[in-house]
């Protein structure tokens, strides 16, 4: 036991500063916003970057607006996922790569948190070009996971980079499990 806490502990941690921050702010939200108004976060940056108090049925963005269940089970089967490779095959030192999953997982707690208690989930972040387009409402869970799928495409390929200059073929597994010996092809 003492071993997986030492490889998931810093991933609770994050997942836990997440659904925390991510829940506050939109209780905040619920609480100041009237449904579908908006208010102006930073004046400076005018109607480019307001919070409007939208409720969210679907996926992040507003996306497959009649998925409410399937969300759920998503959310629970990327925790387990994310905690069984992390205690079985991420090396201690690999911390970032830690955060990056926490990030995911507080992500999808924190809106699987919503979708429980209120059948969907609040978003409020609103950014465009008024006029132009806005990019959906979103929300600190859709900030957080987002975030993470971005770092971890960032350190995917930044470590496919440094293997293929190092003349080795480019391995995640290799990379990212240093347990887990790449497989060698063998003459006969």
């Amino acid at each position: 036991m003492g071993q997986i806490w030492k490889r998931t502990w810093l991933i609770l941690a994050v997942a836990a500063i997440v659904v925390v921050l991510d829940q506050w702010t939109k209780e905040l939200v619920r609480q100041t916003i009237p449904l579908h108004s908006y208010t102006v976060p930073i004046p400076a940056l005018g109607k480019y970057f307001v919070f409007e108090h939208v409720n969210n049925y679907g996926a992040a963005f507003g996306i497959l607006q009649s998925g409410g269940d399937f969300f759920l089970i998503v959310a629970g089967v990327v925790s387990v996922v994310i905690l069984y490779y992390a205690s079985r095959h991420l090396p201690p030192e690999q911390r970032f790569l830690r955060v990056l999953l926490g990030m995911q997982m507080g992500g999808a707690l924190g809106n699987a948190i919503d979708r429980l208690a209120r059948g969907y989930v609040t978003d409020f972040v609103k950014v465009g070009i008024p006029g132009v387009y806005y990019w959906p409402n979103f929300n600190v869970a859709d900030s957080a996971i987002v975030s993470a799928v971005i770092g971890l495409a960032i350190v995917i390929l930044w470590q496919d980079l440094r293997a293929s200059r190092a003349g080795h073929s480019p391995s995640l597994t290799q990379d990212m499990d240093a347990s887990v010996e790449p497989l060698q092809s063998t003459d006969m």
